[in-house]
């Protein structure tokens, strides 16, 4: 009789009889005594990591874990240094670029620094601007989760509610990463999403995401990358010289995030799906193969994402009219470039896919398309100066109603009074705050928002 317990054999004792797999020859190694939850090593890594990831008590995402994740999907296929030929041709594309649109906007440059990015220092630089958008919402997901949580399972859980909380935020924090590592593997610069996620100022183009755009364009590669300098500089023009703007739009995401609730059946229903032996179908429940946070619609809710969707609109539509009007007598293809700028859009491009992800939001073609139609009828009645002049203030910005209808706006609703208005008084109980006008009166600096000569919204009106 043998003196080793029974189950304790030898390793790879040919007479050991246990944890051995029947259908597997004599003398294989015997199953690991872990199988049942799938391979040892596998289940003490996850384990691990989401250790980790409880001990996180940085905010209500976890953003390590969003930083952990976004690089590791940016860095997909290959993600590799910018050599310094490639970061010397991004900065003369955006020098040359800056000097263009000069001639089409009153807004002097907003770029003081040029920069060419790997994806993965796209994710770094960003980061700080995604967490300040999603701290809101994912703040609203533990509150909601609390909240629809049946009263006696509220007083049972007690110190169970930090548990919660936490994985309520690494489950938002699984999906900002997923999200923004695969924006990272598309965008072409820092303002592809309409919003300045990246440093003010730095003016940004990825390498990788410029070689993304031009396959398939037959376009030579310096026109692509010289046109879409353009557009990054355009955006920083804007963002730079309109103040009010940035803090309008983060604005609009944090009023969304206010009134959001959930289905709490279905996040109920997901988890109680899982096989907590699978550690693939939990790494799946985390890292959102399943839409987890589904947000009810609200009244509330509908009319921020509606100003948050107008305000991006009409970026981007001010963007397109400026670049258009820049690179026409300049670039060749330029018709071609702006078509597949456009076609981009409509196709459902990185900046919808991301909102939808992280905010709800899903940008319609359409709304870019008149917001484009409203800068042009501007520019034809009142100049580059009167059209500029118009983001002195948020309350003389085109509404959604004035994008169906372009034309009424500049003819009916007296657009040209509307110019010659003292901006003072419109900053008066702005819901923006007192920087709303852009300090002391707007992008043009001047006492009235817009008269100052040497103001980017100067001019005759």
């Amino acid at each position: 009789m043998s003196d080793i317990p029974f189950g304790f054999g030898k390793p790879n004792d040919p007479d050991d009889e246990s944890g051995r797999d029947p259908d597997k020859p004599r003398g294989d190694k015997p199953a690991d005594p872990f199988g049942m939850f799938g391979d040892s090593q596998q289940m003490a890594d996850m384990l691990r990591r989401f250790a980790d990831m409880m001990s996180w008590q940085g905010g209500p995402v976890n953003w390590d874990l969003a930083k952990d994740i976004a690089r590791q999907v940016a860095a997909e296929g290959g993600d590799p240094t910018v050599a310094e030929a490639r970061r010397a041709a991004v900065a003369e594309a955006l020098r040359l670029a800056d000097l263009w649109l000069d001639d089409s906007t009153t807004f002097p440059s907003g770029i003081s620094v040029t920069e060419a990015w790997s994806r993965a220092e796209w994710v770094e630089h960003t980061l700080p601007v995604w967490s300040k958008l999603c701290d809101p919402l994912a703040e609203r997901v533990v509150q909601s989760m609390g909240e629809n949580m049946p009263q006696e399972m509220q007083a049972m859980a007690g110190p169970l509610l930090g548990m919660v909380k936490q994985m309520g935020g690494m489950m938002v924090g699984q999906q900002s990463g997923q999200a923004i590592g695969a924006l990272a593997r598309e965008v072409v610069g820092s303002t592809d999403v309409g919003l300045p996620v990246g440093p003010e100022g730095h003016g940004v183009l990825l390498p990788s995401g410029v070689d993304g755009f031009a396959d398939g364009l037959e376009v030579p590669l310096d026109e692509v990358r010289l046109y879409l300098a353009l557009r990054e500089a355009a955006h920083h023009r804007l963002f730079v010289h309109v103040p009010w703007l940035r803090q309008h739009l983060f604005r609009a995401v944090e009023d969304y995030a206010r009134g959001i609730s959930f289905d709490m059946s279905r996040l109920e229903e997901s988890i109680g799906r899982i096989d907590i032996a699978n550690p693939e179908a939990i790494q799946e429940l985390l890292s959102g193969g399943e839409a987890l946070f589904q947000p009810e619609d609200t009244p509330a809710q509908k009319a921020a994402l509606g100003r948050l969707e107008t305000a991006l609109a009409l970026v981007e539509g001010w963007v397109s009219t400026v670049v258009d009007a820049s690179a026409a007598d300049r670039l060749p293809h330029a018709v071609a470039l702006a078509e597949a700028v456009r076609r981009r859009r409509a196709s459902g491009g990185p900046a919808e896919r991301t909102f939808a992800s992280l905010v709800g939001l899903e940008l319609r073609p359409r709304r870019l398309r008149e917001a484009a139609t409203v800068w042009a009828s501007l520019t034809e009645a009142r100049g580059v100066a009167g059209r500029d002049a118009v983001w002195a203030h948020p309350d003389l910005l085109p509404s959604a109603e004035d994008l169906d209808d372009p034309e009424a706006f500049i003819q009916e609703r007296g657009i040209s009074d509307a110019l010659d208005l003292d901006i003072s008084q419109l900053t008066d109980g702005d819901s923006d705050g007192p920087d709303a006008a852009g300090g002391d009166g707007g992008p043009g600096e001047g006492p009235d928002g817009g008269d100052d000569p040497k103001g980017p919204a100067g001019g005759p009106a």
